[in-house]
């Protein structure tokens, strides 16, 4: 009997790892299932989450929870977008975790910055402006540009300068209205301080973040 006893002890470890392997730490997705739903997504987002597109983001090696948590977004209408509302409407909770696995599983293309942009943007992303309050980007993006899985702050390395601009501006224009405690707030304070060309330079740099 105690064999059997210390048998079972030892192989459960192992059991549980079988059962939960392959699936994403964060969300528990999988990105196996997430591949077969992902085929309708490369329309706009490009194969593998590589969107060809600079006004569509690229969704390759972005962080599962907060692919995960923006789907849920567009899904309640707590975030508007016309085309992601049409495209997330018959998605279940599993198959946003399992997307949102399959694209943080994938390799991401990477971008260039123009070299007029880095002069300007790269002391503000790795140390901000303090006369303004602007606190430094790398702080909850990283230097890098990977961003923080854990808090699901963004991957915003190698993402296309236009879509980070446009964002960016979102988020300034977003400032002036009252909103909840949370993330989108707190980007938004941020922006608010922003001009037109730290925007741009900004935009620019962290496209070419690898």
């Amino acid at each position: 009997m105690k064999r059997v006893l210390l048998a079972a002890l030892l192989f459960a470890p192992l059991s549980v790892w079988a059962e939960t392997a392959g699936q994403d730490p964060f969300t528990q997705g999988s990105a196996e299932a997430g591949a077969a739903k992902a085929a309708v997504c490369a329309a706009c987002h490009g194969p593998g989450g590589n969107s060809s597109n600079p006004a569509w983001p690229k969704l390759a090696a972005q962080g599962s929870s907060y692919i995960y948590a923006q789907l849920k977004q567009f899904k309640s209408g707590a975030r508007v977008n016309a085309l992601m509302a049409g495209q997330v409407a018959a998605l279940s909770d599993d198959d946003m975790r399992n997307l949102a696995a399959y694209f943080a599983a994938q390799p991401a293309s990477p971008g260039v910055a123009s070299e007029s942009a880095v002069a300007h943007a790269q002391p503000l992303y790795r140390g901000g402006d303090a006369a303004r309050g602007v606190p430094a980007c790398a702080a909850c993006h990283t230097p890098t540009g990977t961003g923080v899985e854990a808090a699901a702050y963004p991957r915003i390395g190698g993402q296309h300068a236009d879509y980070v601009a446009v964002r960016l501006k979102a988020y300034r224009d977003a400032a002036a209205t009252d909103l909840p405690d949370g993330n989108f707030k707190v980007m938004a304070g941020v922006a608010a301080k922003l001009t037109d060309d730290d925007i741009a330079a900004l935009a620019s740099y962290v496209n070419g973040l690898q």
